[in-house]
């Protein structure tokens, strides 16, 4: 299957959203599709050896739109044409808006029902109402009675029909009084036209959707400040010199050259300098990193204070930077299930809408023989039903909450998983990478004559240099806690050899050293006596013991733990808070599980879990009524990130884990997992909150417009002030889900 992204034009409503992705769907060879009325785009999965894309905007197409395959290169010609549409809008939002003024004014004296003297009654000449309000519903109204037009032609219905009916419907009806006035004249009734109320309705639509479109664009800020992250140009060593070059032309494998005060420019290795990199804006880290040779620099980020070069290994679509706005866009384009009955009500909108304008114009006709009334309450209904509130109350609110999340360093896969996170009652966590570093160091070390003797460091120098021979990790924990201390040569080995589970040994100065196991070192015939206690109290905080040897007797004691991270027990605390359970899966032994999970406040733990294993004990977890999330780092932690109902994978991990997860924390902080739960806590709330107002306006909204309240207080809902509620029901939506944009990540203090 292929995944292709479809950029639509022509959208005017969830309806045309539904009719655009029914006609995708009927495509043979596509399995699924998604159309986002907020972001104007489809996500379309579809067997390339059955269809293509050229196929599948041709369906489009029939069904009355345009649609075009979303490319690279094209997302700042998208940008400039979205600008010159919106130019053309306010071109005819300004001129509607001025001529309805004119013709609200010439009509006052009528709707007050009462002469105003010194009033210019000339504006309420019929003729030239209908002169002034034609271009109007014509011209700047065009876009309405077009995509009505093309609607019918497809034998389906939106937003368009409803106005293109309204408006129309007040005009020509004012169209033939003008041309027949003694029709009604005949009849002993006044005439009346209703040009004011077609052509206000239109500028306030208008109006409308211009605000809206204004407040839409907001709702892709993230989007655009993580791309304008990315410098433009990139300093190269290219044949000996130092040259500038255009971000797109760096090539895998050139030398870059990084000032202080620059931004990196794309992905690579540090081969030469050092400096502090501010990653915040793309890890979400607050602290400036280190980096050395050999470390890996990330593009967009800033170098603080050094310089340093570093060999390119990603460039273009392959860097960390664009694959977070490819997973971003692909979150904000998503449906979250709470739509599904938002997309349902939408598909039978408009055609109840129009039956129920045509029953309350029979009604009314009806009950009192009154043209005007059966008329005005018609057009209300028609008017201010508004499927479009509806249609935005979701994907805005997803747009801004999956921007908001990567802008604090939170990958969401997709707005199903944004959905779920707030519904979680247990986080199951891994131990190793997860909740601690992941990688073994040396918490303790002292020797037989203690901790303060000057033959302290030497002796961890000949450790260092016997360990700086084996590949085992815990020879490099010691090897780094050596250069920590201020080890800086090391002496040549003689006759290194490895023993199995047991530990190292060779010469250095003459010197024969064993390093390893207390057991080995008894079988050697070494008195580990006086260490013993010490040995005992480490090894019951969870500590893996080595031993030193030299020349026959025991000399030092080391006590190395894979470290827990900073943040691990406060996040352990947050989540408690907040009600949740957090469970630790650990394939390691069952007292230094104990320890970890004591450490950091873990009342339920599982040790000696196997990595085959995880998921089943997520599977139970669930079967007994939880909804569970799985944070993990590693290959073997795949398998559960996919079963649990959100999958938390730590950015620093694996691309498998990563790949198998619903969220991933860049930073590889744990307080990401705080914040991913209240990000979708807030967006679920304001999604809610949209969706609230967005069903309550249209069931309050159409029985008055209908004149539900005329029989009981002779009030009935104008036409214009009905277009003035539908226009700005959609603004309002959009610019409550913006009040997202505030929302703060909460910092977990250690």
């Amino acid at each position: 299957m292929t995944t292709a992204t479809l950029t639509l034009k022509g959208m005017s409503c969830a309806a045309c959203a539904n009719a655009i992705e029914t006609a995708i769907c009927q495509v043979p060879g596509v399995q699924k599709a998604q159309v986002n009325f907020a972001t104007e785009q489809a996500n379309v999965d579809f067997d390339e050896y059955s269809t293509s894309i050229n196929t599948i905007a041709a369906a489009v197409a029939d069904a009355g739109y345009e649609a075009a395959e979303v490319r690279d290169n094209c997302i700042e010609k998208e940008r400039i044409e979205r600008q010159q549409r919106q130019r053309s809008l306010l071109l005819r939002v300004v001129v509607s808006n001025m001529i309805g003024i004119v013709l609200i004014v010439g009509s006052m004296p009528a709707m007050l029902g009462m002469h105003i003297p010194g009033w210019p009654m000339f504006l309420h000449n019929f003729w030239l109402q209908l002169v002034v309000s034609t271009p109007v519903l014509f011209w700047c109204g065009q876009s309405f009675f077009v995509g009505a037009w093309k609607a019918f032609t497809h034998r389906t219905a939106n937003m368009n029909t409803l106005v293109a009916l309204g408006t129309g419907t007040a005009y020509f009806y004012s169209l033939f009084i003008t041309l027949f006035p003694n029709v009604l004249i005949a009849q002993g009734l006044k005439p009346e036209v209703y040009y004011e109320a077609a052509v206000v309705i239109i500028a306030l639509l208008l109006l409308g959707r211009y605000l809206e479109s204004r407040a839409r664009e907001h709702t892709s800020d993230a989007i655009r400040q993580l791309m304008g992250l990315q410098p433009n140009v990139a300093r190269v060593v290219r044949q000996g010199s130092e040259i500038d070059i255009a971000i797109e032309q760096v090539v895998v494998g050139d030398i870059v050259v990084v000032r202080p005060g620059e931004k990196i420019p794309v992905d690579g290795d540090v081969v030469s300098g050092r400096s502090t990199v501010d990653e915040s804006m793309v890890t979400g880290e607050p602290m400036p990193v280190d980096k050395q040779t050999g470390d890996e620099v990330i593009g967009a980020t800033i170098n603080k204070t050094g310089s340093f070069q570093f060999r390119a290994a990603r460039v273009g679509q392959d860097t960390v930077l664009a694959q977070i706005v490819q997973l971003v866009q692909a979150a904000q384009g998503s449906k979250a299930p709470i739509q599904k009955l938002a997309d349902q009500v939408t598909g039978l909108f408009v055609p109840v809408v129009i039956a129920i304008a045509l029953l309350t114009f029979l009604l009314w006709f009806n009950l009192t023989g009154n043209t005007t009334l059966s008329l005005l309450t018609t057009v209300g209904v028609l008017i201010i039903a508004c499927p479009c509130a509806l249609g935005l109350a979701t994907p805005t609110s997803i747009m801004v909450g999956t921007g908001k999340g990567a802008e604090n360093g939170i990958l969401i896969k997709d707005a199903e998983s944004l959905e779920q996170a707030h519904r979680l009652q247990t986080i199951v966590v891994d131990k190793t990478g997860t909740l601690t570093q992941g990688k073994p160091t040396v918490t303790d070390y002292i020797t037989v004559r203690g901790t303060a003797n000057r033959n302290e460091v030497r002796l961890l120098q000949l450790a260092a240099a016997v360990e700086n021979n084996s590949e085992h990790p815990l020879a490099a924990a010691i090897v780094n806690y050596a250069k920590a201390q201020g080890v800086e040569r090391l002496p040549a080995v003689h006759n290194f050899e490895a023993i199995v589970g047991s530990g190292v040994q060779g010469v250095v100065n003459g010197q024969q050293l064993q390093i390893g196991t207390e057991r080995w070192m008894k079988t050697l015939g070494i008195d580990t006596q006086p260490l013993q206690a010490r040995q005992q109290a480490w090894e019951a905080a969870a500590k893996t013991t080595v031993w030193v040897a030299v020349d026959g007797k025991a000399e030092a004691l080391l006590g190395i733990a894979d470290a827990l991270k900073p943040s691990s027990a406060s996040v352990v605390r947050t989540l408690k808070r907040m009600g949740l359970e957090v469970v630790m899966l650990t394939g390691d032994n069952p007292q230094t599980a104990a320890a970890i999970a004591q450490h950091v406040g873990i009342r339920r733990y599982i040790a000696n879990v196997r990595p085959d294993q995880k998921a089943a004990h997520v599977q139970q977890l669930q079967a007994d009524g939880n909804r569970v999330a799985m944070v993990g780092d590693g290959i073997n932690d795949a398998p559960a990130l996919a079963q649990a109902d959100v999958g938390i994978a730590i950015g620093t991990g694996t691309d498998v884990a990563i790949a198998a997860s619903d969220i991933t924390l860049i930073s590889g902080d744990l307080s990401g997992i705080v914040t991913a739960i209240r990000l979708s806590k807030a967006t679920m709330a304001n999604i809610r909150q949209n969706l609230f107002f967005a069903f309550i306006y249209n069931v309050v909204g159409i029985p008055i417009a209908a004149g539900i309240l005329y029989p009981l207080l002779g009030w009935l809902l104008n036409p214009m002030i009905a277009g003035a509620a539908m226009a700005f029901s959609s603004v309002s939506v959009v610019t409550n889900a913006l009040r997202l944009r505030t929302f703060k990540s909460v910092e977990v203090r250690p």
